[in-house]
């Protein structure tokens, strides 16, 4: 009998110690199961990032703020030599850059970010002898946000634009980017890449943010539009610090340039009807050896300041000054309408603003036209041994004139006469933007 009691004894401890083990077992599984699944995930996006750093090792995980949105308001206008009314697009003025669906990259040494779709991308960081490679598709806007950037590179370009649509250039609010290039260029097989920003399609530099360029050859180079309407934006370089083929077109922002060739030069070798400049916004101080601003066909300022030093301050076709601040300081011509277009009057006419012309001794004139020169309003104060240098027709129409610190109402001529300006074009002439001659003396 005790032995039968035993035994049930021991059987009932074994069934008890059965049934916690797989109580034990059971309440063990669910956190095993838990356990292989969040290792399996962390592998999986573990892989994903490294498969995707492996094709792009400037991929970032830093992410900015988006910030109020900030529009520069264009002051164009439609009856000047341009109609301005079109120069500008809306996203143009925009000085913030839409990030919900940005791309982020870290700049990294001797590694090139090459961008090939349509797309916002915020570039961060540091590197040397790195470019961004823009090769998208000719229907592509591309924005490219610089969150602080320093490239300094010996032979390339920081910024390379090879195809798109349009690039933007869009600097971030209280940061700084320097790109540098300090050697030789090295061309892209057919291509001289000559600027520390060099593009083939049109560009658009805005932003809340600085951004300074230090070249040993051209700054900021264009095949096609260039536009600036917003930021802070430094230039010093041995050629041209802003220049493009077909037009150089500003609605705000603050700009210092110091050149040892011109300042703005919008010019295309193969075609003298076209290359215009147009400014109706911003701040200009420009300190060159060569033109402050030189354009092929037509210069024309609606408003903004700006305050240039240089061997001639102004040139082209015809330039055209409605309004703004204008203070020139030159050692050749201060302003020059020269022939250099075979589709426009070789003209200079003012109609507004505050005009100063400072000019050095010697033989050197504060207002040169090869063609006419007609002041129809604004201030003009002209200090120069030779004030007025036309070879056509001269007339004041309007507004307040000084020479040498004295009103007058007639203008002295230097050359008195002269030969016929202009280069076989005829009066007026199909202008930037659809006008057909312009205001004042140029439709004459």
């Amino acid at each position: 009998m005790k032995r039968i009691v035993v035994l049930l004894l021991a059987l009932m401890l074994t069934t008890a110690s059965l049934a916690a083990c797989q109580k034990e077992e059971q309440t063990a599984s669910p956190d095993t199961t838990v356990q292989a699944t969040q290792s399996a995930t962390t592998a999986a996006a573990q892989s994903k990032e490294t498969e995707a750093q492996t094709s792009n090792n400037n991929t970032s995980t830093t992410k900015l703020t988006q910030g109020a949105e900030v529009v520069t308001t264009a002051n164009v206008t439609s009856d000047g030599a341009i109609n301005a009314t079109d120069l500008f697009s809306d996203r143009d003025l925009k000085q913030t850059a839409d990030l919900s669906e940005a791309v982020y990259y870290d700049l990294s040494d001797n590694n090139n970010i090459t961008i090939t779709s349509e797309g916002v991308y915020v570039i961060s960081g540091s590197a040397n002898n790195a470019s961004v490679i823009v090769e998208a598709g000719d229907n592509d806007k591309v924005q490219l946000v610089l969150n602080g950037v320093t490239i300094t590179n010996d032979s390339a370009p920081a910024i390379y634009v090879k195809s798109a649509d349009k690039v933007f250039v869009t600097t971030v609010e209280n940061t700084t980017s320097a790109l540098t290039v300090s050697g030789t260029f090295t061309a892209d097989s057919d291509i001289n890449t000559d600027a520390v920003i060099f593009s083939k399609d049109d560009l658009v530099l805005n932003g809340l943010g600085t951004l300074n360029i230090s070249s040993s050859d051209n700054g900021i180079s264009g095949k096609d539009d260039i536009k600036i309407t917003g930021g802070t934006i430094g230039v010093t370089c041995i050629s041209d610090a802003i220049e493009a083929n077909e037009s150089i077109t500003v609605a705000d922002g603050n700009i210092t340039i110091k050149s040892n060739k011109d300042g703005l030069h919008a010019e295309n070798d193969e075609d003298n009807t076209t290359g215009y400049i147009y400014i109706c916004g911003g701040t200009f101080n420009i300190n060159t050896s060569g033109d402050s601003i030189q354009a092929t066909t037509v210069f024309q300022i609606d408003g903004g300041n700006i305050t240039v030093s240089g061997s001639e301050g102004i040139e082209a076709t015809f330039i055209q000054i409605n309004g703004g601040t204008v203070n020139i300081t030159a050692s050749d011509d201060g302003i020059n309408g020269s022939n250099k277009s075979n589709a426009y009057t070789t003209t200079v006419e003012i109609n507004g603003g505050d005009v100063t012309v400072n000019m050095g001794q010697g033989d050197t004139d504060g207002i040169d036209s090869n063609g006419n020169l007609y002041i129809n309003g604004g201030t003009v104060n002209v200090n120069a041994n030779s004030p007025f240098d036309y070879d056509d027709e001269g007339k004041i129409s309007g507004g307040t004139v000084y020479v040498n610190g004295t009103q007058t109402t007639e203008l002295t001529n230097q050359m008195m006469g002269g030969g016929p300006g202009g280069m076989g074009g005829g009066m007026g002439g199909q202008m930037p933007g659809g006008n057909m001659g312009g205001r004042g003396g140029f439709a004459q």
